[in-house]
């Protein structure tokens, strides 16, 4: 087959077709510098502290596996300060996460904090060694914690403490009791918990008022959607860990997210957006690239059919 010569017309027209995809290309950019996380709405924890419900999890600025310091520690500090540019007003964090790294960076980056800025912090998990996440939670560790998060994050009182994981060693009661010791002590502002059952919910709210759940939930993983629902009803926020499901989102999803011209993580949020009014996800990442392609997704707004496509 011969090769078609290459005539004054077809190149005008190749150079007309680039032309439109840089200008699509430009206003994709354009689009995402000035997304913000206002775009999501809001929801209030504890009746009085009023966030953005599109929030950044802070895990992810560590070292690999989450362990140790970050290759770049700089870099660390500008994923930090883009998200509170680009309207992020709430920083998810574990003493777990380096162990202590990222506690340490949120601080460096952005202390003095700005008004407005509410920080979330766990205890609960102890690291051996890399790969390695144990429960404890004994009360004289969860205080031990608690005070040495608030050291790290330069705080006087933290926002909202909550507990990361239930060690199966503890009575529930012992380490919530503890929880609502240090929130009477006046260490901890609200009191909100991780990976519980709504049985579990039910026994820790009748022991201090709990403000949030947070479990993992995304489109490929609905195990914890009883847990939702309790959450919606009794208007606590629901925090989704592992947010995106990378790797595992479903064709239905793909399929709606070239429909609207979005990627499939950013679809994935704003199916989790359209869950629950109460539904505050909390994307991480380590680029400042993905942290605005992450938060352009607070604008993206889907049909029921949509929501219908995706399952």
């Amino acid at each position: 087959m011969k090769p078609t010569p290459l005539t004054r017309r077809h190149a005008l027209r190749t150079l007309a077709g680039l032309g439109s995809y840089l200008t699509l290309r430009h206003s994709v950019r354009a689009a995402d510098s000035s997304a913000s996380a206002a775009a999501a709405g809001t929801v209030t924890l504890g009746g009085d502290l009023k966030v953005n419900r599109l929030g950044f999890g802070a895990m992810r600025i560590t070292g690999p596996g989450i362990w140790g310091e970050p290759a770049d520690r700089e870099a660390a500090h500008q994923v930090l300060r883009r998200a509170l540019a680009l309207g992020v007003n709430f920083i998810d964090t574990a003493d777990a996460y380096g162990p202590e790294v990222s506690e340490r960076l949120i601080a460096e980056a952005l202390y003095p904090y700005p008004r407005g800025l509410v920080i979330a912090t766990k205890g609960g998990l102890v690291r051996p060694g890399a790969g390695s996440w144990t429960p404890d939670g004994r009360p004289e560790h969860l205080r031990a914690a608690c005070e040495a998060s608030l050291k790290r994050l330069r705080r006087e009182r933290i926002d909202l403490y909550q507990l990361h994981r239930i060690d199966p060693k503890v009575p529930l009661e012992e380490s919530v009791g503890e929880l609502a010791r240090l929130r009477s002590a006046g260490k901890i502002r609200h009191v909100g918990v991780s990976n519980f059952s709504v049985d579990e919910l039910a026994r820790a709210r009748r022991i201090v008022p709990i403000v949030s759940v947070q479990n993992r939930y995304n489109v490929a993983d609905r195990s914890s959607q009883d847990v939702l629902d309790v959450c919606t009803r009794e208007r606590l926020v629901f925090i989704p860990w592992a947010p995106l499901a990378r790797g595992h989102t479903g064709q239905g999803l793909g399929t709606v997210a070239a429909q609207k011209g979005v990627s499939e993580l950013q679809l994935a949020i704003a199916w989790l957006l359209a869950q629950s009014p109460m539904m505050l996800p909390i994307p991480g990442t380590s680029s400042v690239a993905h942290l605005e392609e992450d938060v352009a997704a607070a604008a993206v707004r889907l049909t029921p059919t949509e929501l219908a496509a995706v399952g």
